[in-house]
C-alpha cells in the first residue's frame, strides 16, 4: 500500500438536460443521472446509488484484506448497502445506512471468526468512517456442505 495521504480525482461534465458524466484516469465513463425519486429517469447510476455502491465495496473490500491476514478461508459474499436520505435541520442528508453481508464459508470455518472479522471489516471501512449518518451492518453467515 502506498503511504497515506492518498488523492483521488474524479471529473463530471454535463449539459443542462442530459446526464452528466464521470470520468477518472485509466477508468471507463460512467454515466450519471438523478434516480426516480428525484425526477431522474431511474435506469442509471446516480450519486446516492454510487454512494451505496462505495459503502458495500468499501466493506467488502476491507473484509477481504482482513480475512486473508486471518486466513479464514471463506467462498463468497455479498453485501447490499440501504440509505435513508431525510431532511435534518433544512438539509437534506443521509441518516442512516444498513449493510447487509451475507457471507459463505468453508465447512471446517468458524462461524464466530467470521464474524468477528465482518465486525472488524465495518470498523475499518473508510467510506463508512467518512459519513456522519449512523451506519450499521447485519450478516449471516452460511457455511458449505462438507465433502
Amino acid at each position: 500500500m502506498v503511504q497515506l495521504p492518498h488523492q483521488y480525482v474524479a471529473t463530471v461534465t454535463g449539459k443542462p438536460t442530459q446526464q452528466l458524466t464521470s470520468s477518472a484516469d485509466n477508468l471507463p465513463d460512467l454515466s450519471v443521472a438523478p434516480p426516480a425519486q428525484f425526477d431522474g429517469p431511474g435506469d442509471q447510476w446516480s450519486p446516492e446509488a454510487l454512494l451505496m455502491a462505495s459503502v458495500a465495496s468499501c466493506l467488502i473490500l476491507s473484509f477481504r484484506a482482513i480475512a486473508k491476514a486471518a486466513q479464514l478461508h471463506w467462498c463468497d459474499i455479498c453485501c447490499e448497502s440501504e440509505g435513508v436520505l431525510d431532511k435534518v435541520e433544512r438539509k437534506i442528508q443521509f441518516t442512516q445506512v444498513l449493510s447487509k453481508v451475507t457471507l459463505t464459508i468453508a465447512a471446517d470455518e468458524n462461524k464466530e471468526k467470521a464474524a468477528t472479522l465482518i465486525e472488524k471489516a465495518e470498523r475499518s471501512c473508510f467510506i463508512s468512517n467518512s459519513l456522519s449518518s449512523q451506519t450499521q451492518v447485519m450478516y449471516d453467515i452460511k457455511q458449505t456442505d462438507a465433502e
